[in-house]
């Protein structure tokens, strides 16, 4: 088995640091390296200062055997990423004639005059090796010191990506002798905290090695990465999958699905299996559980729609609250909450309804605290069941616990 290569991104550019461009490479480069064997260790942001990116090139020398760095290449004055690695490198810049005409022949293609600072684009590292270009005009290029081997690529998405598939990884895998896969699986849980998860599984999170367990932790759910290291993927499927078996052993109950799954396109499954369709009463949330419903594609077959009626006087003239609850028990209260989720499963002729009531913040409301929800679920001809819940956080994220913890319990009472 070859050792685990080290790997990093080093991304150049001020405009990633002030955020005005998302840094979207990084994230397709580690996906693709690491279905090719290659740990990504570090994921760094540099802008473009020569004094910086010389002492970012040099902490990734002694730490990574791989560095591939993407952006700086173009033909601005402020372009610095190869002046600060040849610094570093000790190595001198040179022009390459044949970047050079493959820079001149886009120009010509695109009946363009080219401007004497695209000649910056041709030169590379004295002794790199040039990766060719075919979408864009800068070319990437190679360098081998120190057992180290260095990737420059151009910043933008399609061209970096084109130069990796055609001659990068290639490269790479050439270099390093790669004949392993890394393979991750992210199981999704809800119901259970992050600590609770952990305690649970704390003698397998404390001895692993491979695969790898490292939870992840969202609100309203968690999720556990398993990434396994092998020959092949058959054999790295395998070893996630044994590890797998051994935590739904201790927590299976409380896992919804892995990967690209989420909890509502999980409800909806379940609603399509049992040919039921829901509607929704919703006050704080505002609209927002139903709105997360439609999103997903095929909705139309299990959503009957949403009422959002966040004022006393909306519930009385469209869900039909009595007066008599609102003044006596208030809109937040289990009785309102239970009358919201049978009234809106009649009045949109759904088989479940469910309901969201309670104080979002930021002042308490009729005597009850910031964060106070109840939820109700009413599944026709059954008795409607009310929950009571305590949520923390701002505004925004108590109504988005509110949501994620209304579909928890219609996922545990449509999986019962």
């Amino acid at each position: 088995m070859t050792q685990l290569v080290k790997g990093e991104i080093v991304a150049v550019g001020t405009e990633l640091l002030l955020g005005q461009i998302v840094n979207s490479n990084a994230q397709w480069i580690s996906q693709e390296l690491a279905n090719r064997g290659v740990g990504v260790f570090y994921h760094t942001v540099v802008g473009d200062n020569l004094s910086r990116l010389e002492a970012q090139f040099k902490e990734s020398a002694q730490r990574s055997d791989l560095i591939i760095i993407t952006g700086g290449l173009g033909p601005t004055d402020d372009d610095l990423t190869r002046e600060a690695a040849a610094n570093v490198m000790g190595k001198d810049i040179i022009q390459d004639d044949e970047a050079l005409a493959s820079i001149e022949a886009y120009y010509a293609r695109n009946n363009q005059q080219m401007t004497p600072n695209n000649k910056r684009q041709a030169r590379i590292i004295e002794g790199g090796t040039l990766l060719h270009n075919r979408v864009g005009m800068a070319p990437g290029f190679v360098v081998q010191q120190d057992q180290k081997l260095w990737v420059f690529l151009p910043g933008v998405p399609r061209e970096m990506k084109a130069i990796l598939e055609d001659d990068g990884f290639k490269y790479i895998e050439k270099y390093f002798k790669i004949n392993q896969t890394i393979q991750s699986r992210m199981l999704r849980f809800i119901g259970i905290g992050e600590s609770q998860l952990e305690h649970d599984l704390k003698d397998l999170i404390e001895g692993q090695s491979n695969p790898t367990i490292a939870p992840l932790a969202s609100a309203g759910e968690v999720g556990l990465r398993l990434t396994a290291r092998a020959d092949s993927e058959k054999e790295a499927v395998a070893l996630i999958e044994g590890a797998e078996q051994e935590i739904k052993k201790r927590i299976g109950k409380y896992c919804y699905g892995s990967d690209q799954d989420t909890i509502q396109s999980k409800v909806m499954q379940l609603l399509q299996e049992k040919g039921l369709t829901v509607s929704a009463a919703e006050s704080l949330t505002g609209g927002r559980f139903t709105d997360s419903l439609i999103s997903i594609e095929g909705a139309s077959t299990v959503c009957k729609g949403g009422i959002v009626s966040y004022s006393n006087e909306s519930k009385k003239s469209l869900l039909d609250i009595p007066g008599l609850i609102l003044g006596e028990y208030g809109a937040v209260s289990e009785a309102c909450a239970m009358s919201m989720a049978v009234n809106v499963t009649e009045k949109l002729n759904s088989d479940i309804g469910i309901s969201f009531t309670g104080v979002a913040g930021p002042d308490p409301s009729e005597g009850q605290e910031v964060g106070t929800v109840y939820i109700g679920i009413y599944v026709d001809g059954n008795q409607p069941i009310v929950k009571c819940f305590h949520f923390n956080g701002d505004r925004d994220m108590i109504r988005h616990r509110s949501v994620k913890k209304g579909y928890e319990l219609l996922y545990h009472l449509l999986k019962s």
